[in-house]
């Protein structure tokens, strides 16, 4: 009887397991991965990597996925990041508006995948030559990597973007239902040191035990 609630236990795993895309745990070779990359058959027993060469890659901030989010259309979530470091129409007195920059605050918003990405970068360099420290939303200035109120406005902000995303896409809900009984894993390296904004995974599951 024992021996066979053992075999039960095995085949209902194994059946649990079989729910899931093979795909997500795809062998890419390492040397065709990025330096930076953490490939999807490296995650451990229970784990996915939200990997930008699956389906799971979606959920990235870098993924296009279309939402609103306080009256704004966005393309993705890193294009309300990234635009954070462009010259804000809220603040008269913005120090961005007497530097020139690549785009502007609704072009940024209308990027995504390395697009926005590299939109980012781009500001970065034009604010660290000007001395400019801080991001801004809506006429509200801060430092979203203070580790202090600066990170915790930014973590909410950019929750309240993912969250937009997940509930006004409904494909995206299911697929985020779909991982459920997994732990969702990074693709790149991000240190226990960084701003809570920046564990995009941590935050998924956190939104997914509400669904």
């Amino acid at each position: 009887m024992k021996f066979f609630s053992v075999a039960l236990l095995l085949v209902s795993s194994l059946a649990f397991a079989g729910n899931y895309p093979s795909d997500w745990w795809r062998e890419v070779p390492r040397d065709q991965g990025n330096r930076w990359e953490i490939l999807p058959q490296e995650a451990k027993k229970g784990e996915v990597i939200l990997s930008k060469r699956t389906e799971l890659g979606i959920f990235s901030n870098l993924g296009t996925a279309e939402f609103e989010y306080d009256g704004v259309e966005y393309a993705s979530v890193e294009g309300l990041w990234q635009k954070l470091k462009y010259p804000d129409p809220k603040d008269r007195k913005d120090p961005r508006h007497k530097l020139t920059y690549p785009f502007t605050r609704e072009e940024v918003a209308r990027l995504s995948m390395w697009d926005s990405k590299r939109a980012g970068d781009l500001a970065n360099a034009i604010n660290k030559a000007a001395g400019i420290k801080f991001v801004s939303y809506k006429g509200k200035r801060f430092d979203y990597k203070d580790m202090a109120a600066g990170s915790q406005y930014h973590y909410k902000l950019i929750r309240g973007a993912m969250e937009a995303k997940v509930f006004q896409n409904e494909n995206i809900k299911e697929l985020l239902l779909k991982t459920r009984g997994l732990i969702l894993k990074p693709d790149h390296k991000i240190k226990s040191s960084k701003p809570p904004a920046y564990k995009y995974h941590d935050i998924y599951m956190e939104i997914r035990s509400n669904l």
